[in-house]
């Protein structure tokens, strides 16, 4: 069982929780995720881990309420308990000093973003941020990424907060002005998908960490898989990050969609019962 210490709502549907997980603490690294289970009936669900503290023994998750188990999360307060969290999963992210990085979020692609860009600077790059929602509520971690960026660009569809428009006006208005060496997106997949048709355009080295159904999270059930450069990979133990100009991403959104019907009318169900 794993022990939730403190609760943060982002927004109205998006939550931080952090947990009591010494052993995932001490090992996991940028790009690593967990598969959680919530209680014995539950399903499973990947949860990238935003953050650790090897000290005090905790990871941190972010979640977003769209559907019956992230929902029951959500509703989850400090003092309660997570019957399973299995990790840490995937590969790490590969850093290295690569020159100027460009970084890329959206919505709650930031939390496993924040992890990675922090190993960038850390790394010696400089780090330029773009952070991009519908709209100022669901801009998340800013401050975070500020430490760890030399600049931070935010981006909102509705002009709400930041300078109005798609992430992709953000990245643009880099890549315009200065070279970039090195890219990370990291949000819906089709935010994800032309983020990296901007910087296939210039030829700019793109990585994406993909958000695809998992079910073991260990290459056995095959539901992660993806096609990258022609070739079928497994989200969960060859990822979950991939050349971003190598991604079928069309394939991706087709399989992202198969069950949306199911998980709605599920969540409807969830939902009728906590008001009854």
């Amino acid at each position: 069982m794993y022990k939730i210490i403190e609760k943060e709502f982002f927004s109205e549907k998006v939550v931080k929780l952090v947990l009591e997980a010494p052993d995932i603490a001490k090992s996991r690294k940028a790009g690593h995720f967990v598969i959680v289970r919530v209680d014995e009936k539950g399903e499973r669900i990947p949860l990238t881990i935003a953050d650790s503290d090897i000290q005090k023994g905790t990871i941190t998750l972010v979640i977003q309420v769209v559907g019956v188990t992230s929902a029951k999360l959500a509703n989850l307060n400090v003092g309660d308990e997570i019957l399973d969290v299995v990790g840490p999963l995937g590969k790490a992210t590969h850093i290295e000093k690569f020159g100027t990085v460009l970084a890329a979020g959206g919505g709650v692609g930031v939390a496993p973003l924040y992890p990675i860009v922090k190993a960038l600077k850390e790394a010696g790059n400089r780090v330029i941020t773009v952070l991009a929602a519908r709209n100022k509520d669901l801009i998340i971690l800013e401050e975070e990424m500020r430490k760890y960026s030399d600049e931070v660009i935010v981006m909102t569809d509705d002009g709400s907060y930041g300078k109005k428009g798609l992430v992709t006006m953000g990245m643009e208005e880099v890549i315009e002005r200065e070279k970039v060496d090195f890219s990370m997106i990291i949000g819906p997949a089709i935010m994800m998908k032309f983020g990296a048709l901007t910087t296939k355009k210039y030829n700019i080295p793109t990585e994406v960490s993909l958000n695809t159904i998992m079910v073991d999270g260990t290459g056995m059930c095959g539901a992660c898989r993806v096609s990258v450069g022609g070739k079928t990979q497994f989200v969960c133990v060859d990822g979950p990050e991939f050349d971003a100009h190598q991604v079928d991403f069309d394939e991706m959104l087709m399989r992202l969609n198969a069950y949306k019907k199911e998980e709605t009318e599920a969540y409807e169900r969830y939902l009728a019962l906590q008001q009854a």
